[in-house]
């Protein structure tokens, strides 16, 4: 018999929610992210976005996975601006390039719009990977790692700028990460899963006001309350915790 590679995963996420996922290797969270991205079909189970079943790709889920998939014949405004027409297919060239410039600048990479990815750095492909799926304006974003390549520097300007982002377009976001830090300064709440196979394990809410000071004493508690998690997600005796919420707005299965 074949191991799933997650099980009796079931969770809710609100309109505008803003849900990180993390948890060791083999937990199933890069296939959790492709189901709700409808790449991948559950063996069981389904996934409800605004009343209707995801059963394929849409431009209503923004997908930035670790690995920047870039075209290599074009600049960076152009892969944006690829993005855009398929979003808005009336848009006149101007329009397309406009709002595909918008987005260059919000990632910091005003000045290299017109080159393509084999004259640009790892770090600088991911942001225009980060700025393709910004620019499509979707009801959902889907991100796997997606700041793993960037300098610390530039880590934390995306992040404040995605956090401008959700607040101003109410956006839901899932995204995974492995880094704490990051869970709990983007986060309302943090999903730790457990691994082989996959179960949700803990469900924290970050009930924090935002901007979220990094050097504070309630932000180190809940880093101890996720570190904690991770470790006791390991014991094959702890007892997982159920969800707070399962039956979100935005999607469930």
């Amino acid at each position: 018999m074949i191991e799933p590679v997650f099980e009796d995963v079931g969770f809710g996420i609100e309109r505008g929610e803003f849900v990180c996922i993390i948890g060791h290797s083999g937990c199933g969270k890069t296939t959790i992210l492709s189901i709700l991205a409808g790449l991948e079909q559950p063996s069981e189970g389904l996934v409800i976005m605004d009343g209707r079943e995801v059963v394929g790709p849409s431009l209503e889920r923004g997908v930035v996975f670790q690995g920047h998939a870039l075209m290599p014949w074009l600049t960076v405004r152009e892969n944006i601006a690829f993005a855009v027409r398929s979003r808005w297919t009336t848009h006149r060239r101007a329009e397309v390039f406009d709002h595909a410039q918008k987005y260059v600048e919000l990632v910091g990479l005003a000045g290299a719009e017109h080159k393509k990815p084999a004259a640009l750095s790892g770090g600088m492909k991911q942001r225009v990977g980060i700025a393709r799926a910004f620019a499509i304006e979707p009801k959902m974003l889907l991100l796997d790692e997606p700041f793993g390549a960037l300098d610390a520097l530039t880590r934390g300007t995306i992040q404040d700028e995605l956090l401008r982002i959700v607040q101003a377009t109410h956006q839901t976001v899932f995204m995974i990460t492995h880094d704490v830090d990051e869970a709990v300064v983007l986060a309302d709440r943090v999903f730790v899963m457990r691994p082989r196979p996959g179960r949700l394990f803990e469900e924290i809410t970050i009930n924090l006001a935002r901007p979220r000071d990094r050097n504070s004493a309630p932000f180190d508690n809940f880093k101890r309350r996720v570190l904690t998690a991770l470790d006791r997600s390991l014991d094959p005796n702890a007892v997982d915790t159920e969800p707070k919420s399962m039956s979100g707005e935005a999607m469930w299965w």
